[in-house]
């Protein structure tokens, strides 16, 4: 998720994060029937894709995954590989879980134009060597529905893009790899640390790094539709959950709130024009949205916000966490408790707090210490736990 920035800030951000949509998806997102029988994270096709950073290249790829009900499924994402020889053993990969761009196809972030300027730390981790590996989510570019902020979805797309990094002819990618994701990137970063093991155990992932993650669903749909941000995100979460889950709204939603919520539904989140647009059309929810005070609380919304919701790390898997402390989304106190979670099942977490930073920030300013702390997880250095502060 990444909602609710200030606008005093459109200026800047219009500069740096403004990526609409390319012109139109094309048939490479088309994949066939015949193509998505194969192994998990084997590449179905790639082409190159230009505006890379200097001293790379990068390739749009569309590969081979598994849905959240285990069912073969085709993703797409952009795999980012530094120019010249591999180290022995290979390169390290870092994969790049992306903030809320929308739940529909058109959204994905690969098809934005000003894809690269997006990624947080991309320069920084591409100097050190790092392969980024950035998949789209199911549901995004690739046809949807996405699941969106399902996490076991969420995971499987981003272990297998480490998969297809792998499957680049001459990339020179290894087994030991990273996650580092802000926001809706943050939940599915965190899911990935707790399914890696079983689901990729020819891979090592040797650490997970989150900014402003979703870790606590139910929490989030009753405390934050009073806000617009809030709101958007609910709407899109009832949205993809009617269609993936087919979970019902008769009781949960208000007629009146269908047509904004359809509208929403096909707007992405890729710049500061796109949030002012959304926040338009979710103007109608004050009026009319749900029928129920606490959403998080009716089933079987309850149960799957809590299926969604991120539990500790396997033991020995370290963790990096950054929380602004003005979030108005992800609130900071859901943040400590997950920190007091999670280091209380064992993990060592390093807790960043950052003074007066927002929502959409916080994968921005959280990155260089990010790099830094997933550089040192390459280097075999021991994590540092803030767990005792």
């Amino acid at each position: 998720m990444m909602i609710g920035f200030p606008a005093r800030l459109a200026t800047f951000f219009l500069f740096i994060l403004c990526t609409h949509p390319a012109t139109a998806q094309t048939l490479f997102y088309e994949p066939l029937n015949a193509e998505v029988a194969g192994p998990a994270g084997s590449i179905v096709r790639q082409v190159p894709m230009f505006g890379a950073p200097d001293g790379a290249a990068a390739y749009r790829v569309l590969y081979r995954s598994t849905s959240f009900d285990g069912k073969p499924i085709i993703v797409s994402g952009v795999i980012i590989v530094p120019q010249g020889p591999a180290p022995a053993g290979g390169r390290a990969v870092v994969a790049w879980a992306h903030p809320t761009s929308g739940i529909v196809p058109h959204c994905a972030p690969s098809l934005a134009i000003f894809f690269f300027q997006q990624v947080q730390g991309l320069r920084e981790m591409i100097e050190r060597g790092y392969i980024v590996a950035a998949t789209d989510y199911p549901g995004l570019g690739t046809p949807g529905p996405h699941p969106y902020l399902v996490g076991v979805s969420e995971a499987r797309a981003v272990i297998d893009s480490v998969r297809a990094a792998r499957a680049i002819p001459d990339a020179g990618a290894g087994k030991a790899f990273t996650v580092w994701g802000h926001s809706q990137g943050g939940q599915a970063a965190l899911f990935t640390g707790m399914i890696a093991k079983s689901y990729a155990p020819e891979l090592d992932l040797l650490g997970v790094a989150a900014a402003a993650p979703a870790t606590d669903l139910v929490t989030f749909m009753n405390d934050d539709i009073a806000t617009t941000g809030g709101r958007n995100v609910t709407a899109m979460t009832i949205w993809s959950w009617t269609r993936v889950y087919i979970a019902p709204i008769k009781y949960l939603v208000d007629p009146a709130a269908i047509p904004a919520i359809d509208i929403l539904a096909e707007e992405c989140v890729e710049s500061v024009f796109d949030l002012f647009v959304r926040a338009r059309t979710g103007k109608a929810l004050e009026d009319h949205f749900l029928l129920v005070k606490h959403p998080g609380d009716v089933e079987p919304w309850h149960r799957l916000l809590t299926e969604n919701t991120p539990g500790a790390l396997p033991q020995g898997l370290p963790l990096f966490l950054a929380q602004g402390t003005a979030d108005g989304l992800i609130r900071p106190a859901v943040t400590e408790a997950y920190m007091k979670r999670t280091c209380a099942a064992g993990t060592k977490v390093r807790m960043m707090w950052m003074d007066g930073i927002r929502h959409g920030f916080a994968g921005r300013d959280a990155a260089p210490a990010a790099v830094e702390w997933m550089a040192a997880r390459f280097a075999g250095a021991p994590p540092p736990d803030d767990c005792a502060n």
